[in-house]
């Protein structure tokens, strides 16, 4: 006698294929003391961390950024520029020389330039929308990378040495790391513990951009910084 095959309904079937709640544990973010020690974790904003990929927007955000970087007051000077006389330095015919006019000529030593560069606007407009969601997209690769971490602010305020910031670094690892601090206020005493170091460039959490983010292997947050995070970039948070 053949065993008996048991069968499930089709409901039961459905609830087989039922996809679990997904967890938000990526998004969690150690808090360091000023000795290297996990005092907390803290929850990130998915909105800004957990963002929709879109490295195309990201490249063109980079390209904008760099071009409005550029002074584009390069240079030269037209022959209709320059001192010099503009008399005709000798005869047009009989001297067996080549023919000549004014000494300010491009041809001349110390004479004016023939298309030279021209000072120039690079200037180039981002939307607001455009920018913010390059950003969010930034946050995302580098937490995706493990390259997020934070610390507490308020640890330097007793003593806001460059030795204690270069030894906090050392314990968390990042002491030859290139490192963006992100701070929640620019009197904040860790920029001052943190300004001679070579490896370590300061911002403010409101003027944060993709390019700083990129340019940087780590990202060092501060918890006060964390916090300002939904009141400054999500809508459904502004005033």
């Amino acid at each position: 006698m053949s065993p008996i095959k048991e069968t499930s309904t089709p409901a039961q079937k459905r609830s087989v294929k039922k996809k679990s709640p997904k967890t938000t544990d990526g998004l969690m973010i150690s808090i360091y003391d000023i000795d290297g020690i996990v005092k907390k974790s803290l929850s990130l904003p998915k909105e800004i961390f957990a963002a929709e990929a879109s490295p195309r927007l990201l490249a063109q955000y980079i390209r904008v950024y760099r071009m409005n970087q550029r002074q584009g007051t390069a240079a030269t000077k037209t022959r209709s520029e320059v001192v010099g006389s503009t008399k005709k330095i000798y005869r047009q015919k009989g001297t067996g020389r080549a023919r000549h006019g004014a000494i300010t000529a491009p041809i001349f030593v110390g004479g004016g330039i023939a298309f030279g560069p021209q000072p120039r606007n690079f200037y180039r407009k981002m939307n607001k929308k455009q920018k913010r969601k390059a950003l969010f997209y930034a946050f995302t690769l580098k937490k995706n990378e493990e390259a997020v971490i934070g610390m507490e602010e308020d640890a330097f305020d007793k003593e806001p040495k460059t030795k204690k910031m270069a030894g906090f670094l050392k314990e968390i690892g990042l002491a030859d790391k290139k490192v963006l601090l992100i701070l929640s206020n620019n009197r904040s005493n860790a920029k001052r513990a943190a300004r001679n170091l070579r490896q370590v460039d300061t911002t403010m959490i409101e003027s944060v951009n993709p390019y700083d983010i990129l340019s940087h292997e780590k990202v060092l947050f501060s918890e006060k910084a964390i916090a300002k995070l939904p009141t400054i970039y999500l809508k459904h948070h502004a005033n």
